[in-house]
């Protein structure tokens, strides 16, 4: 079952995933627009505190309810939510309030991040140029995911549409900072990439000691400051929480 709310060009759409839940998507592709209407739509249908949804997330372009629809009937839920998309244009719905901005510091280039050089080549800058685009646009939690805690950072600008390896690397460490198509990954933990390291840090998303084990949530916002290697290692062996030194502050 597929149900449109009026639009344009046809979305938002909401279908029922099996029995598993309901899937509100705003867009086929992927803006800023619309991973801004997934977010703040997911979190109005969370403030509703609905008995029925159990569990809720937002993906790049889409808003997840996780519903038991053996026991609940899909039709009185989607009629619901599709009363609550007729509310506002969630195209240009606000962020919602409680978000964090993470200054992180980070080493970009050298033998701790080796694809700088070859990223910067692709996206027609300098080391120099990249690391100042890097390092000042200020990159936004898209999505959760794929592995626990790592986020999905954009965007950059235009010239970093890079594409992805041709060869996955086997091994970058935890905190490595990775880059393709005009995003960042963050690895919690040493893992294997098709993305291009471009950055190291000291910072992990996934803390499975900690009272918060999951860092960053979905429209929280981060800034990757430079650092020297010295300064990443004086970091690295004095800051034991997982943090790498990172700075955070509430968001207006």
């Amino acid at each position: 079952m597929t149900a449109n709310t009026p639009s344009h060009d046809g979305w938002p759409q909401i279908k029922t995933v099996g029995l598993a839940g309901i899937l509100v998507t705003f867009s086929p592709v992927l803006s800023e627009s619309a991973n801004r209407a997934a977010i703040a739509f997911r979190a109005a249908v969370k403030d509703q505190d609905w008995t029925e949804i159990e569990e809720s997330n937002s993906t790049l372009v889409s808003a997840f309810f996780r519903i038991d629809l053996a026991t609940h009937r899909p039709e009185p839920l989607v009629e619901r939510l599709r009363d609550m998309l007729g509310t506002q244009n969630w195209l240009d719905a606000p962020l919602p309030d409680g978000r964090t901005l993470w200054r992180v510091p980070t080493l970009f280039g050298t033998d701790r991040a080796p694809q700088l050089q070859e990223a910067a080549d692709m996206a027609g800058r300098s080391v120099n140029e990249a690391i100042t685009d890097l390092s000042t646009t200020t990159m936004r939690a898209l999505t959760i995911g794929f592995a626990p805690g790592q986020p999905y950072l954009g965007t950059l600008p235009d010239h970093w549409e890079i594409p992805r390896l041709s060869q996955i690397t086997p091994r970058v460490p935890a905190g490595a900072l990775v880059t393709a198509v005009r995003q960042f990954c963050l690895f919690p933990y040493d893992t294997p990439t098709g993305w291009r390291h471009v950055g190291q840090t000291g910072f992990l998303s996934f803390r499975p000691w900690a009272d918060e084990p999951f860092v960053l949530r979905a429209g929280d916002e981060m800034i990757f400051d430079p650092v020297s290697e010295t300064e990443l290692a004086k970091i690295e062996a004095s800051v034991k929480d997982g943090l790498g030194g990172a700075q955070r502050e509430a968001i207006p």
